[in-house]
């Protein structure tokens, strides 16, 4: 799917209100992608991501605009807090782990895909092993110790007859019409599964994951564990098994490591809690070390993975930060030259918060009056209703830290804490009518608290 940057823009209002300069500038750097594809190989190698730095209050869209954007592509996309970074030679997590984590992303990405291609055959390998669970085969002799198969000796017991065979056939057919139509998912039955468990470590100044299970998965032999299931479950289980068995994982490794070089998309959060000019000493001492550790990443390299090299040269960085305190100029220029496309985000208004309540596809309101109807609680929300819980979250907002459209998660749980509290039961389908009386009712303790929090030093 080849989106125009206008169509992406559209797909993007569905979610997030306003912000236009923003949905527009990820718009364009989106399908320049896709028009870097259609050229040839010489200029491609050429043309590198314009990545972009977005500029504003938290809970204004940053990062749903960046996350929306990765899952409308169907790019591998991971959010990573520059926070969480130190300089190298300093205990933490170095950079190069967020190009790991992006491939670990793609690799889920591409495997679950190709899951799904297998999945109906799957099922049928899935329900074939339960079927022979069920009805067990006939008659097998045991295995000859050592010895006596060195010698070619073994034990004779006598073997299934044409007869015996053919009644378990007619069983097993019979047994796998009953599973296919659900009739035996509450039955209990053993199974041998795989023990999965195993543990990685980080080797800290190195920054490589280590896991031991996997080093030595091609020496020693798959542990396998018995476990007491229901039919339904079992089938879970073996549809997974029989799933990955037919996954070529060398070419899903193959695979997503291109589609992270390509179309990885990196959001960096918080980048302006790294920039700062008094960087001698104390808390301070490795930001502009991490953002000199950050620079190659932005800039193309290569970072050496378990699954082989990852260059990071057609990437997209998206940064985004508050810069309340600190500036974009406050970046080292190296850093500030590999962001060339700036953008802010400016502040909700009344009419933004008002609209996040109601408008996009995972609104507010939608979700709540949802989450009761599982409880028979049909909530009914009036106009004045949500224009009231609008204009408290920008009062709330003002008078105290503002968090942006989050603060609407807030009010919104504080307001139905009562009903929410109150439902459940196998009471029928009840109406509840939010008018304004009913805010201002639920929420004037609130007002009270926030006016005193002005006069609190």
């Amino acid at each position: 799917m080849h989106l125009t940057p206008k169509q992406i823009v559209d797909e993007l209002d569905k979610y997030i209100i306003g912000q236009e300069k923003a949905k527009k500038a990820v718009a364009i750097a989106l399908r320049n992608r896709y028009r870097r594809q259609r050229l040839g190989l010489e200029m491609q190698e050429e043309i590198t991501p314009k990545n972009i730095i977005m500029v504003g209050p938290t809970g204004v869209g940053k990062t749903e605009i960046a996350r929306r954007l990765a899952k409308l592509m169907k790019a591998p996309f991971i959010k990573v807090e520059a926070t969480k970074f130190t300089e190298v030679g300093y205990v933490g997590r170095d950079v190069e782990s967020m190009i790991r984590d992006l491939v670990e992303a793609s690799i889920r990405m591409v495997k679950s895909s190709r899951r799904e291609s297998v999945l109906e055959k799957a099922k049928q390998m899935a329900e074939e092993r339960l079927a022979d669970i069920l009805v067990p085969a006939g008659r097998k002799a045991p295995p000859a110790n050592p010895l006596q198969a060195l010698l070619g000796q073994g034990q004779n017991v006598p073997q299934e007859s044409d007869e015996e065979k053919q009644r378990r056939m007619t069983k097993k057919e019979e047994t796998l019409a009953l599973l296919r139509a659900g009739r035996l998912d509450d039955t209990a039955i053993e199974v041998e599964v795989e023990d999965n468990a195993s543990f990685g470590i980080e080797i800290a100044g190195i920054g490589s994951d280590i896991n031991i299970g996997e080093m030595f998965s091609g020496i020693l032999p798959k542990k396998t564990k018995k476990r007491r299931v229901t039919v339904a479950e079992a089938k879970k289980i073996f549809t997974q098994e029989e799933a990955d068995k037919l996954i070529d994982m060398d070419e899903v490794i193959s695979t997503a490591v291109e589609r992270a070089e390509q179309d990885g998309i990196i959001f960096l959060d918080e980048i302006d809690k790294i920039a700062g000019k008094n960087m001698g000493q104390g808390p301070d001492v490795s930001r502009e070390g991490v953002q000199r550790d950050i620079l190659p990443i932005v800039e193309g390299s290569t970072v050496v993975t378990k699954y082989g090299p990852v260059k990071t040269d057609y990437m997209l960085f998206i940064a985004a930060g508050a810069f309340h305190v600190a500036k974009i100029s406050d970046l080292i220029p190296e850093l500030q030259g590999r962001f060339p496309i700036k953008v802010e985000l400016k502040s909700l208004s009344c009419e933004d918060l008002r609209l996040i309540l109601i408008q996009p596809k995972n609104a507010l309101i939608k979700q709540y009056q949802a989450l009761l109807e599982a409880d028979n609680v049909r909530l009914l929300f009036k106009d004045d209703a949500i224009n009231e819980i609008a204009r408290y979250a920008v009062m709330v907002n003002e008078t105290t830290e503002n968090i942006g459209a989050r603060r609407l998660h807030t009010i919104i749980e504080k307001l139905l804490e009562d009903v929410s509290y109150n439902a459940g039961g196998d009471h029928p389908v009840t109406d509840v009518d939010i008018d304004a009386e009913y805010v201002k009712a639920h929420l004037k303790d609130q007002i009270k608290d926030n006016d005193l929090n002005k006069h609190i030093l």
